[in-house]
């Protein structure tokens, strides 16, 4: 393995039905910034149409089916370079479960799961079922320690995405955004003993004293580095790794080889 390897594995782009007018030079900025950081990987997914024809955390179909197709477009245009997640709404069971299965066999490596529903609903288990049967890992939305509802969301924290990690052992969850808002010391607490849930660096938190916790809690072996919407947090949490004194081993399990173990096998190969 080798430092110049640095694998996104939460990254978004947009598309045309977002309802805004910037989407293409935000797209071509992530891959610019990918570019200038050292990014080797993006794998990513399109949250419908991010809010524009229905609401961001519960997409209809269409629109989930449309950033699925745009997703997917992405990444034959950028081979080697750009990965999809298949985004599904669990409140749809039978169109995720469709879109599921054709979005596999197109060459997608890994299941979104934004707020649509609790992590710990029933709903959700044919879903982490489809991943464990498919070597897929689900990246699931996770607020850390959820004090209240928030409105336009079904919100899940640590707590509710253990459930559905026991229920489901064989299955590889990332727990999204550590530094995404809320206690992330709370989350830790709640998967530290949870083999089969990581933990996704990104977010645009930068708190003294996190990386090091987050080391503490689960170590480097379950510890993936990632951007989601803010790329500058990334590469600051990147550096604050490099500043840790890692071993170098430990540092490009961080950086790359950790998503190498929770994607399918031989998807970042050349």
């Amino acid at each position: 393995m080798s430092h110049a390897e640095l694998i996104d594995a939460h990254a978004h782009f947009y598309t045309e039905e977002s309802g805004r007018t910037d989407w293409q030079a935000v797209n071509d900025a992530r891959l610019e910034a990918g570019t200038l950081m050292g990014v080797t990987a993006h794998v990513a997914s399109i949250l419908g149409t991010w809010g524009n024809s229905s609401p961001t955390y519960f997409p209809s179909p269409d629109d989930i089916t449309h950033g699925n197709e745009a997703m997917l477009g992405l990444a034959r245009a950028h081979p080697g370079l750009i990965f999809g997640y298949c985004v599904v709404n669990p409140n749809y069971p039978d169109h995720a479960l469709k879109e599921l299965e054709r979005r596999f066999e197109a060459g997608m490596v890994g299941i979104k799961l934004a707020a649509s529903r609790r992590a710990n609903d029933a709903l959700v288990d044919p879903i982490a079922a489809f991943a464990a049967e498919h070597g897929l890992p689900i990246l699931h939305h996770v607020w850390q320690h959820r004090r209240r509802e928030w409105p336009g969301q079904e919100a899940s924290d640590a707590i509710e995405l253990v459930e559905l990690a026991q229920r489901h052992p064989d299955t590889k969850f990332l727990l999204a955004h550590i530094a995404g808002g809320g206690d992330w010391a709370h989350s830790l607490r709640a998967v530290c003993n949870i083999p089969n849930v990581w933990i996704d660096l990104s977010g645009s938190g930068v708190d003294s004293g996190m990386l090091e916790a987050v080391l503490e809690a689960v170590g480097p072996r379950r510890m993936v580095w990632a951007c989601d919407v803010t790329m500058d947090t990334g590469l600051a949490k990147l550096r604050y790794l490099e500043s840790l004194e890692l071993d170098s081993t430990d540092l490009d399990r961080i950086r790359s080889g950790n998503a190498k173990d929770l994607f399918p096998a031989g998807v970042f190969e050349p």
